[in-house]
């Protein structure tokens, strides 16, 4: 048996104590470290927001943040207004093709769920300048909310009206429109389709820089809003202008008896501003077998809706010519011709058919005017056109 020696033994109790206290300061030590490096965290922030502020110096803090992505998204603006709001800028890249099919787009439900003014669109069809636009200005005052205006010119033609016109910043993409051929009504469908894009427009005026309105703009207004047809001439002429020009090439599609003759000057509504647009079936025809001397602009829009919508056309122009000089084009007016009674011819003596009465009222346009009337004009128009 072996013995232990005395004062060998270990210090048991102090052992036990020193243990203890050394795994009581170890807890406190660590919570002194942990609240001196919060304290030194919020130090940093705030020098750092101190920073920013006074010098606006980026730090590598600051430049973390975009990095970091909200949780939700901000949702894309897909509310109503984008659908009915009217392009800013009449200025597109859109191709004829990108263009007809974005105009195509028609509602399918009748009423619309929103305030909505119809207004129409006066479509300039014209070569380069607007000489009697100030007379269109006269008649267009005071009615900003009831039009729109559209205007395809030469794409060489660089327009200089001043930002207080109402012509200003109003044209269109456009490209060389020749007459009697197939690129005249491209200019006109190409003026349709811009005019869709706005959905307040309801009715489509195409008319030229020779044109004058021959009423006030409320009176205008209210015949084309009243109106039960649209107006485009299309009438079946037997005669070697008419039916002459018919190319058997284009059956099946339009026969002889479907064929139809009009002035291109015309006053229709959505629909058939529709209708004209999208069409895919007609228009190759006349394309290929409508050539010179067939004199295609007379001909594809009556014909095409005499097919498409014959109810719902007047069958007549709200545009007055005078053919009585002869020759493949109408009569032109100058200066000299503008007098009294030149004014007051241009109202009288006429009766045609008006939502299926007898009106006195038949032409709401007329043309071809000079340039050099249009001092002559701006004298009459107050007593004569009504504005």
């Amino acid at each position: 048996m072996v013995l232990m020696e005395e004062g060998n033994d270990p210090p048991i109790t102090t052992t036990v104590i020193n243990r203890t206290n050394q795994s009581r300061a170890l807890p406190h030590r660590l919570i002194q470290l942990l609240a001196l490096f919060i304290i030194l965290c919020f130090s940093i922030s705030l020098f750092s927001i101190y920073m920013i502020r006074k010098t606006e110096v980026v730090t590598t803090v600051t430049s973390a943040i975009p990095i970091l992505q909200p949780c939700i998204q901000e949702q894309p603006n897909n509310n109503l207004d984008r659908w009915i709001t009217p392009p800013s800028n009449l200025i597109h890249t859109m191709s004829d093709k990108e263009l007809f099919w974005r105009a195509s787009f028609v509602p399918q439900v009748i009423k619309y769920p929103f305030a909505r003014v119809p207004k129409i669109a006066f479509m300039f069809l014209a070569k380069g300048p607007l000489p009697l636009a100030p007379l269109w200005e006269r008649f267009f005052k005071g009615h900003t909310s009831l039009y729109s205006i559209y205007i395809h010119s030469l794409p060489s033609y660089e327009p200089s009206f001043p930002s207080t016109s109402v012509f200003y910043n109003r044209q269109i993409p456009s490209q060389i429109a020749e007459w009697g051929r197939m690129s005249m009504c491209d200019a006109e469908r190409r003026l349709l389709a811009n005019a869709l894009l706005d959905i307040s427009n309801e009715y489509f005026i195409l008319v030229s820089e020779s044109c004058i309105p021959l009423y006030n703009f409320t009176m205008i207004y209210h015949y084309m809003t009243q109106s039960k047809y649209s107006f485009m001439g299309s009438f079946d002429d037997p005669g070697p202008f008419g039916r002459g020009r018919y190319n058997p090439n284009m059956l099946p599609e339009v026969n002889v008896s479907q064929w139809r003759k009009g002035p291109q000057w015309f006053e229709v509504n959505r629909k058939l501003a529709s209708i004209i647009i999208s069409d895919v079936k007609y228009y190759p025809k006349f394309l290929e077998f409508c050539r010179p001397p067939c004199y295609v602009d007379e001909h594809y829009f009556p014909t095409l809706l005499a097919i498409r919508a014959p109810n719902l056309l007047a069958n007549r122009s709200l545009t007055w010519v005078d053919w009585s000089r002869g020759g493949a084009h109408p009569a032109t007016f100058g200066a000299n011709d503008i007098t009294e009674l030149f004014m007051n011819k241009l109202h009288e003596g006429r009766e045609c058919l008006y939502n299926d009465e007898p009106s006195l009222v038949c032409y709401l346009f007329a043309r071809k005017f000079a340039p050099s009337t249009l001092q002559q004009l701006l004298v009459f128009a107050p007593e004569f056109l009504g504005y």
